[in-house]
C-alpha cells in the first residue's frame, strides 16, 4: 500500500438548489480514487468558515471557480506526496495555506472537499469502511435519524415561524425500524394535509411546508400523524426542533419577531416562557437554537429552565467551532452542539469539535446542510463519531435519502453488532 496523494483536483458542480458548489477527487499513489462534494447553508451563522463564491455574473455571483482554481493550484502542489493518512497534518496544513481564522481565503468549500476526499481515500486504501476508518473497530453506533417533516422559516415559504419539526424514532428497536417509523408518518402526515386541502410541496429538506394557523399547529398535526400511523407520542416517536431563532431576531440579539405567523414581537424572555409551555404541553426530546446567537444570556436562561428535560443544541451559535462550544461549555449556555462539517471546515476540526463536547459531558448532534449532494460522507461519520443521532433531511429528495440508505447499508454491514440508542 503507498498512500501518498498523487494528484489532487475539483470541479464545479451544483448542490440540491440548483446553486454551485465544490467537487474533489483524490488520487493515491496505489492507484487507490475518492470524490467528496461539499454542502451549503441556508440558515448560517455569522461565525461559520467562509464558502468562497465568485461574485461575478455567473449563477448570480455564486459560481465557485475560485475555490476550484484554490484546490487545483495551491492546495494539489502542497500536499502532493502527502501520506493521505495522516489526516490531521493534511488539514491543519491547508490551514495553514489559508492563513485566515475563518478560511477567507482559500474557501473551506475549497479546503473540506480535499479534506474530506483525503479521508475517503485512506480508508479505500487501507481496506476499511470509511466509519471505521474514521471511528475505529468500536465504532457500531448506528444513528436515531431525526426525519424533518415540515419546514418553516427561511427553509419555506409558508406562515410558520420555527424552521423545522423533526421525528424522532427513539422507541425503534434499530434503525432500520426507526426509519420505516418516520417514513410511514411521513406519508400519513402527507395524506393529511392532502385531505385539509393544505399543501403537500416540500421545502429544501424535504419537509412539508403548508401555511398553518400558528406554530402551535405544526405540532399538533405531527401528532395526529403519529398517532394515524399508530405509533405512541413520547414512546415510540418524540418531536424535535429547530427554530433557527437568528431568522426571528433582526439583531440576532434578545428580541424577537415571530413575524410569519403574526404572533409577532417577544423579548427572549417571553420566548423563553412560551417554549417552556411547548415542553409542558407536548413531547418534545431536543431544541436547537431555541434563541438567537448574540442571545447568549437567553441561551443559558433556557438551558438552565429546560435542560434536564430536553437537549438544548446550539447551530449557529457555536458553528462546530471550539472558540464558541469552549465559551458555551464555561458558560452553560446549551448541553449539547451542532456539528456539521462545512460549517468550520475540515474533518479533523469537526472530529476535534466532538470530543470536546464528550469530554465536558455535552452531546453533539450530526447534521447535513439544506443544499446537499448525495455523498453520503455524513452518514460514515455519524456512525464514526458515536454520537447516537443525526439529522439528514426529510423521506424524500434523494441528496437526503442517500444518506439513510447508505445508513441502513452500515447497519447490515455490521451484522446484528451495532448499536441503536438515543442516550
Amino acid at each position: 500500500m503507498n498512500s501518498k496523494i498523487k494528484s489532487i483536483s475539483a470541479i464545479e458542480i451544483l448542490d440540491s438548489r440548483g446553486n454551485p458548489t465544490v467537487r474533489s477527487y483524490v488520487e493515491l499513489e496505489d492507484g487507490t480514487k475518492s470524490v467528496a462534494s461539499v454542502p451549503s447553508g441556508a440558515s448560517t451563522g455569522q461565525n461559520e468558515a467562509i464558502e468562497l463564491r465568485d461574485g461575478d455574473s455567473r449563477y448570480g455571483g455564486k459560481g465557485v471557480e475560485k475555490a476550484v482554481n484554490n484546490v487545483n493550484t495551491i492546495i494539489s502542489k502542497a500536499l502532493i506526496g502527502a501520506d493521505a493518512t495522516e489526516q490531521k497534518q493534511i488539514d491543519y496544513l491547508m490551514i495553514e495555506l489559508d492563513g485566515t481564522e475563518n478560511k477567507s481565503n482559500l474557501g473551506a468549500n475549497a479546503i473540506l472537499g480535499v479534506s474530506m476526499a483525503v479521508a475517503k481515500a485512506a480508508a479505500i486504501s487501507s481496506n476499511i469502511p470509511l466509519y471505521k476508518y474514521l471511528g475505529g473497530s468500536n465504532a457500531v453506533r448506528i444513528p436515531v435519524p431525526c426525519m424533518n417533516v415540515l419546514n418553516g422559516g427561511e427553509h419555506a415559504d409558508n406562515s410558520v415561524d420555527f424552521q423545522e419539526f423533526m421525528l424522532v424514532p427513539h422507541g425503534a428497536p434499530n434503525f432500520k425500524e426507526g426509519l420505516r417509523y418516520v417514513a410511514e408518518t411521513f406519508h400519513v402526515l402527507k395524506a393529511i394535509l392532502k385531505k385539509r386541502g393544505m399543501a403537500t410541496s416540500v421545502g429544501d429538506e424535504g419537509g412539508f411546508a403548508p401555511n398553518l394557523n400558528s406554530n402551535e399547529e405544526a405540532i399538533e398535526i405531527i401528532i395526529e400523524a403519529i398517532e394515524k400511523a399508530n405509533y405512541k407520542p413520547g414512546i415510540d416517536m418524540s418531536i424535535a426542533l429547530d427554530s433557527a431563532a437568528n431568522s426571528l431576531s433582526p439583531n440576532l440579539d434578545g428580541n424577537y419577531n415571530l413575524l410569519w405567523s403574526g404572533r409577532g414581537e417577544l423579548t427572549s424572555d417571553e420566548l423563553i416562557d412560551l417554549s417552556g409551555e411547548w415542553i409542558e404541553k407536548y413531547p418534545i426530546i431536543l431544541w436547537e437554537d431555541p434563541l438567537a446567537e448574540n442571545d447568549w444570556g437567553g441561551f443559558s436562561t433556557f438551558t438552565k429552565k429546560y435542560g434536564d428535560k430536553i437537549e438544548v443544541v446550539g447551530d449557529d451559535i457555536f458553528v462546530t467551532n471550539r472558540k464558541y462550544i469552549s465559551k458555551g461549555i464555561e458558560q452553560q449556555t446549551a448541553n449539547s452542539a451542532l456539528i456539521k462539517l462545512n460549517q468550520i471546515g475540515t474533518v479533523t476540526e469537526s472530529i476535534e469539535a466532538v470530543r470536546m463536547c464528550r469530554e465536558a459531558g455535552w452531546r453533539y448532534f450530526l447534521s447535513h446542510r439544506s443544499g446537499e449532494t448525495e455523498d453520503t460522507f455524513l452518514a460514515d461519520f455519524a456512525v464514526a463519531m458515536d454520537g447516537g443521532h443525526l439529522k439528514t433531511g426529510s423521506a424524500s429528495r434523494s441528496e437526503r435519502i442517500a444518506k439513510y440508505n447508505r445508513l441502513l447499508e452500515i447497519e447490515h454491514q455490521l451484522k446484528g453488532n451495532s448499536e441503536y440508542r438515543w442516550k
